[in-house]
Protein backbone atom coordinates (compact mmCIF):
# COMPACT_ATOMS: atom_id res chain seq x y z
CA UNK A 1 0.00 0.00 0.00
CA UNK A 2 0.91 3.51 -1.00
CA UNK A 3 1.59 6.28 1.81
CA UNK A 4 -1.24 9.14 0.63
CA UNK A 5 1.62 11.82 -0.42
CA UNK A 6 2.97 9.20 -3.21
CA UNK A 7 -1.09 8.42 -3.98
CA UNK A 8 -1.76 11.55 -4.38
CA UNK A 9 1.29 12.29 -7.20
CA UNK A 10 0.36 8.58 -8.36
CA UNK A 11 -3.11 9.80 -9.58
CA UNK A 12 -1.89 13.19 -10.43
CA UNK A 13 0.61 11.51 -12.57
CA UNK A 14 -1.91 8.98 -14.28
CA UNK A 15 -4.71 12.51 -15.13
CA UNK A 16 -2.07 13.81 -16.65
CA UNK A 17 -1.33 10.92 -19.07
CA UNK A 18 -4.48 10.95 -19.57
CA UNK A 19 -5.09 14.73 -20.74
CA UNK A 20 -6.83 15.26 -18.11
CA UNK A 21 -6.20 19.07 -16.15
CA UNK A 22 -5.37 18.49 -12.96
CA UNK A 23 -4.28 21.00 -9.89
CA UNK A 24 -2.03 20.05 -6.81
CA UNK A 25 -2.89 21.82 -3.98
CA UNK A 26 0.06 21.72 -1.11
CA UNK A 27 -0.81 22.89 2.31
CA UNK A 28 2.14 25.92 2.99
CA UNK A 29 1.34 27.22 6.50
CA UNK A 30 -1.22 27.29 9.37
CA UNK A 31 -1.92 29.59 11.68
CA UNK A 32 -4.68 28.29 14.62
CA UNK A 33 -6.00 24.79 14.50
CA UNK A 34 -6.21 23.48 11.29
CA UNK A 35 -7.30 19.58 10.45
CA UNK A 36 -3.48 19.00 8.49
CA UNK A 37 -0.83 20.02 8.70
CA UNK A 38 1.25 21.85 6.58
CA UNK A 39 3.04 19.84 3.51
CA UNK A 40 -0.64 18.04 3.15
CA UNK A 41 -1.45 17.36 -0.62
CA UNK A 42 -4.41 17.00 -2.49
CA UNK A 43 -4.77 16.77 -6.39
CA UNK A 44 -8.42 17.88 -7.95
CA UNK A 45 -8.67 16.99 -11.90
CA UNK A 46 -11.29 19.22 -14.07
CA UNK A 47 -13.84 16.99 -13.45
CA UNK A 48 -13.67 17.86 -9.43
CA UNK A 49 -12.40 14.04 -8.72
CA UNK A 50 -9.99 14.46 -5.59
CA UNK A 51 -7.57 12.58 -3.93
CA UNK A 52 -5.94 13.60 -0.76
CA UNK A 53 -7.50 16.38 1.62
CA UNK A 54 -6.04 19.77 2.89
CA UNK A 55 -8.90 20.35 5.41
CA UNK A 56 -11.99 18.53 7.15
CA UNK A 57 -13.98 18.91 3.59
CA UNK A 58 -15.15 22.09 3.34
CA UNK A 59 -12.26 23.68 1.53
CA UNK A 60 -11.87 20.87 -0.45
CA UNK A 61 -15.48 21.39 -1.71
CA UNK A 62 -15.11 25.25 -2.61
CA UNK A 63 -11.84 24.22 -4.77
CA UNK A 64 -13.95 21.65 -6.19
CA UNK A 65 -17.15 23.91 -6.92
CA UNK A 66 -14.83 26.37 -8.78
CA UNK A 67 -13.01 24.18 -11.00
CA UNK A 68 -16.23 22.57 -12.04
CA UNK A 69 -17.58 26.05 -12.79
CA UNK A 70 -14.68 27.30 -14.63
CA UNK A 71 -12.05 24.06 -15.03
CA UNK A 72 -8.37 24.34 -14.03
CA UNK A 73 -7.64 28.21 -15.22
CA UNK A 74 -10.87 29.49 -12.30
CA UNK A 75 -8.52 28.11 -9.94
CA UNK A 76 -5.20 29.05 -11.16
CA UNK A 77 -5.61 32.28 -12.98
CA UNK A 78 -3.04 32.26 -16.31
CA UNK A 79 -2.32 28.24 -15.45
CA UNK A 80 0.59 29.38 -13.13
CA UNK A 81 0.54 28.85 -9.06
CA UNK A 82 -1.52 31.04 -6.93
CA UNK A 83 -1.40 31.10 -3.28
CA UNK A 84 -4.67 30.84 -1.30
CA UNK A 85 -5.80 31.56 2.37
CA UNK A 86 -8.59 30.19 4.16
CA UNK A 87 -10.50 31.25 7.05
CA UNK A 88 -8.35 34.89 8.01
CA UNK A 89 -11.82 35.81 8.76
CA UNK A 90 -14.43 34.67 11.39
CA UNK A 91 -17.34 34.50 8.29
CA UNK A 92 -14.67 32.51 6.12
CA UNK A 93 -13.15 30.34 9.43
CA UNK A 94 -17.54 29.46 9.70
CA UNK A 95 -18.15 29.64 6.34
CA UNK A 96 -15.43 27.18 5.60
CA UNK A 97 -15.83 25.20 9.08
CA UNK A 98 -11.91 25.62 10.50
CA UNK A 99 -12.00 25.01 14.23
CA UNK A 100 -10.60 28.28 16.94
CA UNK A 101 -10.56 30.59 13.81
CA UNK A 102 -7.72 28.71 12.07
CA UNK A 103 -6.37 29.77 8.88
CA UNK A 104 -5.33 27.76 5.96
CA UNK A 105 -3.09 28.99 3.51
CA UNK A 106 -2.44 26.62 -0.03
CA UNK A 107 -0.61 26.70 -2.96
CA UNK A 108 -2.36 25.23 -5.71
CA UNK A 109 -0.12 24.53 -8.65
CA UNK A 110 -1.54 23.31 -12.38
CA UNK A 111 -0.08 20.66 -13.27
CA UNK A 112 2.25 19.79 -16.98
CA UNK A 113 4.73 17.95 -18.21
CA UNK A 114 7.28 21.06 -16.03
CA UNK A 115 5.88 20.05 -12.48
CA UNK A 116 8.32 16.91 -13.26
CA UNK A 117 5.65 14.60 -10.82
CA UNK A 118 7.12 11.64 -12.82
CA UNK A 119 10.72 12.15 -11.81
CA UNK A 120 9.36 12.85 -8.07
CA UNK A 121 8.04 9.35 -8.06
CA UNK A 122 10.61 8.12 -9.65
CA UNK A 123 13.51 9.27 -6.86
CA UNK A 124 10.63 7.95 -4.37
CA UNK A 125 10.82 4.75 -6.04
CA UNK A 126 14.47 4.69 -5.60
CA UNK A 127 14.27 5.65 -2.07
CA UNK A 128 15.99 8.52 -2.78
CA UNK A 129 15.15 11.82 -0.90
CA UNK A 130 14.74 15.40 -2.83
CA UNK A 131 13.86 18.78 -2.66
CA UNK A 132 11.01 20.14 -5.00
CA UNK A 133 11.52 23.98 -5.91
CA UNK A 134 8.56 24.98 -7.43
CA UNK A 135 9.01 29.00 -9.26
CA UNK A 136 5.82 30.46 -8.48
CA UNK A 137 5.72 33.22 -11.25
CA UNK A 138 6.58 30.96 -14.20
CA UNK A 139 5.45 26.88 -13.17
CA UNK A 140 9.04 26.04 -13.68
CA UNK A 141 10.37 23.22 -11.12
CA UNK A 142 13.82 22.30 -9.97
CA UNK A 143 14.80 18.95 -8.14
CA UNK A 144 17.63 18.55 -6.14
CA UNK A 145 19.27 16.18 -3.08
CA UNK A 146 17.27 16.74 -0.20
CA UNK A 147 15.44 15.22 2.84
CA UNK A 148 12.13 14.21 3.13
CA UNK A 149 10.04 15.50 6.32
CA UNK A 150 11.21 19.19 6.33
CA UNK A 151 8.06 21.46 7.02
CA UNK A 152 7.27 23.56 3.39
CA UNK A 153 8.92 26.77 2.75
CA UNK A 154 7.44 29.33 0.75
CA UNK A 155 9.03 32.82 -0.02
CA UNK A 156 7.61 35.73 -2.40
CA UNK A 157 8.74 33.68 -5.52
CA UNK A 158 9.01 30.11 -4.87
CA UNK A 159 7.72 27.38 -2.74
CA UNK A 160 10.20 24.50 -1.13
CA UNK A 161 8.98 20.86 -0.46
CA UNK A 162 10.52 17.62 0.16
CA UNK A 163 9.59 14.38 -1.29
CA UNK A 164 11.05 10.59 -0.17
CA UNK A 165 10.81 7.27 0.29
CA UNK A 166 7.87 5.76 2.01
CA UNK A 167 8.25 4.59 5.25
CA UNK A 168 9.22 1.18 5.38
CA UNK A 169 9.28 -1.45 8.04
CA UNK A 170 11.01 -4.77 8.00
CA UNK A 171 9.60 -7.36 10.20
CA UNK A 172 11.73 -10.99 11.17
CA UNK A 173 9.16 -13.88 11.57
CA UNK A 174 5.68 -14.97 10.16
CA UNK A 175 4.13 -16.20 12.93
CA UNK A 176 0.09 -14.30 13.95
CA UNK A 177 1.91 -11.69 16.08
CA UNK A 178 3.72 -10.30 12.75
CA UNK A 179 0.38 -10.91 10.77
CA UNK A 180 -1.39 -8.30 12.67
CA UNK A 181 1.93 -6.14 13.14
CA UNK A 182 1.91 -5.90 9.20
CA UNK A 183 -1.70 -5.31 8.62
CA UNK A 184 -1.81 -2.46 10.75
CA UNK A 185 1.67 -0.95 9.27
CA UNK A 186 -0.14 -1.20 5.91
CA UNK A 187 -3.45 0.58 7.46
CA UNK A 188 -0.53 3.36 8.20
CA UNK A 189 0.85 3.70 4.59
CA UNK A 190 4.40 1.42 5.57
CA UNK A 191 5.76 -0.86 3.15
CA UNK A 192 5.47 -4.16 4.86
CA UNK A 193 8.26 -7.12 4.29
CA UNK A 194 8.49 -9.89 6.06
CA UNK A 195 11.78 -12.00 6.30
CA UNK A 196 11.28 -15.93 7.70
CA UNK A 197 13.67 -18.60 6.35
CA UNK A 198 11.96 -21.25 8.05
CA UNK A 199 9.31 -23.37 5.75
CA UNK A 200 6.88 -24.67 8.03
CA UNK A 201 5.93 -20.30 8.94
CA UNK A 202 5.08 -19.77 5.09
CA UNK A 203 2.32 -22.76 4.87
CA UNK A 204 -0.93 -20.16 4.71
CA UNK A 205 1.40 -17.23 5.29
CA UNK A 206 0.22 -14.31 2.69
CA UNK A 207 -1.05 -10.96 3.25
CA UNK A 208 -1.74 -8.62 0.31
CA UNK A 209 0.69 -6.14 -0.17
CA UNK A 210 3.16 -7.76 1.88
CA UNK A 211 6.43 -8.67 0.41
CA UNK A 212 7.77 -12.23 1.99
CA UNK A 213 11.61 -13.43 1.95
CA UNK A 214 12.81 -16.40 3.30
CA UNK A 215 16.52 -15.10 2.80
CA UNK A 216 18.60 -15.30 6.14
CA UNK A 217 17.58 -12.10 8.23
CA UNK A 218 21.34 -10.99 8.15
CA UNK A 219 21.29 -11.28 4.33
CA UNK A 220 17.97 -9.07 3.55
CA UNK A 221 19.34 -6.78 6.16
CA UNK A 222 22.79 -6.61 4.17
CA UNK A 223 20.94 -6.57 0.88
CA UNK A 224 18.46 -4.03 1.57
CA UNK A 225 20.58 -1.27 3.64
CA UNK A 226 17.73 -0.15 6.04
CA UNK A 227 17.63 3.69 5.73
CA UNK A 228 16.33 6.82 7.82
CA UNK A 229 12.95 5.71 6.68
CA UNK A 230 13.31 2.05 7.62
CA UNK A 231 12.30 0.34 11.16
CA UNK A 232 13.39 -3.42 11.83
CA UNK A 233 11.30 -5.29 14.35
CA UNK A 234 12.43 -9.08 14.99
CA UNK A 235 9.67 -10.94 16.41
CA UNK A 236 10.47 -14.34 16.24
CA UNK A 237 11.96 -15.14 19.93
CA UNK A 238 14.68 -17.32 18.12
CA UNK A 239 18.04 -15.82 18.76
CA UNK A 240 19.88 -17.31 15.86
CA UNK A 241 17.01 -15.51 13.96
CA UNK A 242 16.39 -12.56 15.78
CA UNK A 243 20.07 -11.38 16.47
CA UNK A 244 21.38 -12.05 13.04
CA UNK A 245 18.70 -9.28 11.81
CA UNK A 246 19.75 -6.54 14.74
CA UNK A 247 23.30 -6.97 14.50
CA UNK A 248 23.08 -5.43 11.06
CA UNK A 249 20.33 -3.54 11.72
CA UNK A 250 22.08 -1.49 14.44
CA UNK A 251 24.45 -0.24 12.10
CA UNK A 252 22.28 0.74 9.76
CA UNK A 253 20.22 4.17 9.53
CA UNK A 254 17.06 2.44 10.31
CA UNK A 255 14.91 4.96 12.62
CA UNK A 256 13.32 1.98 15.01
CA UNK A 257 15.39 -1.06 15.51
CA UNK A 258 13.08 -3.52 18.28
CA UNK A 259 12.48 -6.86 19.65
CA UNK A 260 10.41 -9.20 21.72
CA UNK A 261 11.34 -10.61 24.42
CA UNK A 262 10.85 -10.66 28.14
CA UNK A 263 13.32 -8.20 30.33
CA UNK A 264 15.67 -10.94 31.15
CA UNK A 265 16.08 -11.96 27.72
CA UNK A 266 15.87 -8.35 26.49
CA UNK A 267 18.81 -8.08 28.83
CA UNK A 268 20.54 -11.29 28.06
CA UNK A 269 20.52 -9.98 24.09
CA UNK A 270 22.16 -6.84 25.16
CA UNK A 271 24.70 -8.80 27.15
CA UNK A 272 25.47 -11.56 23.90
CA UNK A 273 25.23 -8.61 20.97
CA UNK A 274 28.08 -6.80 23.11
CA UNK A 275 30.08 -9.52 24.13
CA UNK A 276 29.78 -11.49 21.20
CA UNK A 277 29.45 -9.50 18.25
CA UNK A 278 31.21 -6.35 19.37
CA UNK A 279 28.19 -4.08 19.58
CA UNK A 280 28.76 -0.58 21.28
CA UNK A 281 27.08 0.60 23.82
CA UNK A 282 25.57 3.40 22.08
CA UNK A 283 24.30 1.10 19.40
CA UNK A 284 22.78 -0.89 22.16
CA UNK A 285 20.63 1.44 23.70
CA UNK A 286 18.82 2.42 20.64
CA UNK A 287 17.58 -1.23 20.74
CA UNK A 288 13.91 -0.69 21.97
CA UNK A 289 13.61 -4.23 23.74
CA UNK A 290 11.04 -5.49 24.98
CA UNK A 291 9.37 -3.05 21.91
CA UNK A 292 6.22 -1.24 22.01
CA UNK A 293 4.60 0.99 25.10
CA UNK A 294 2.92 -0.02 27.72
CA UNK A 295 -0.67 -0.73 27.48
CA UNK A 296 -1.39 -3.99 29.18
CA UNK A 297 -1.24 -5.66 25.90
CA UNK A 298 -2.28 -9.39 26.09
CA UNK A 299 -3.20 -10.51 22.63
CA UNK A 300 -1.29 -10.48 19.80
CA UNK A 301 -2.79 -7.82 17.96
CA UNK A 302 -2.50 -5.67 21.15
CA UNK A 303 1.09 -6.84 21.07
CA UNK A 304 1.11 -5.62 17.39
CA UNK A 305 -1.08 -2.55 18.14
CA UNK A 306 1.44 -1.38 21.55
CA UNK A 307 4.94 -1.93 18.74
CA UNK A 308 3.32 0.21 16.08
CA UNK A 309 2.76 2.88 18.14
CA UNK A 310 6.65 2.89 19.61
CA UNK A 311 7.21 2.40 16.09
CA UNK A 312 5.32 6.01 14.50
CA UNK A 313 6.40 7.93 17.47
CA UNK A 314 9.79 7.75 16.10
CA UNK A 315 9.40 8.09 12.60
CA UNK A 316 7.70 11.16 13.67
CA UNK A 317 10.75 12.12 15.77
CA UNK A 318 8.64 12.24 18.76
CA UNK A 319 11.06 11.20 21.64
CA UNK A 320 8.59 9.63 24.58
CA UNK A 321 9.83 9.13 28.53
CA UNK A 322 11.46 5.74 29.26
CA UNK A 323 8.32 4.94 31.71
CA UNK A 324 5.96 4.63 28.82
CA UNK A 325 8.10 1.85 27.47
CA UNK A 326 6.97 -1.89 28.33
CA UNK A 327 9.70 -2.80 30.37
CA UNK A 328 10.11 0.29 32.41
CA UNK A 329 6.74 0.38 33.08
CA UNK A 330 6.44 -3.26 34.21
CA UNK A 331 9.37 -2.42 36.41
CA UNK A 332 7.82 0.31 37.87
CA UNK A 333 4.30 -1.93 38.42
CA UNK A 334 6.28 -4.66 39.95
CA UNK A 335 7.69 -2.39 42.58
CA UNK A 336 4.65 -0.58 43.41
CA UNK A 337 3.26 -3.84 44.83
CA UNK A 338 2.72 -4.16 48.05
CA UNK A 339 4.02 -7.65 48.80
CA UNK A 340 7.53 -5.41 46.68
CA UNK A 341 7.60 -2.70 49.19
CA UNK A 342 6.82 -5.06 52.33
CA UNK A 343 3.17 -3.81 53.07
CA UNK A 344 0.01 -6.01 53.83
CA UNK A 345 -2.23 -6.74 51.52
Amino acid sequence: MEDLDTAVLRTAQSWQAAGQPAVLVTVTRTWGSSPRPPGSLMAINGRGETVGSVSGGCIEDDLIERIRKGGVPAACAGLLPVVERYGITADQARRFGLPCGGTVELVLEPLSARSRVDEVLEACRQRRSIARVLNLRTGEVELRPGRRGGVPQLDGERLLTWFGPQARIIVIGAGDLSRFLCEIALGLGFEVIVCDPRVEYHAGWSLPGVTVSREMPDDLILRLAPDARTAVVALTHDPKLDDLALIDALQSEAFYVGAIGSRRNSALRRERLGAHFGLSESALQFLRSPAGLYIGSKTPAEIALSIMAEVVAAKNGIELPPQVRVGAAKSHDEDARPEASGCAS
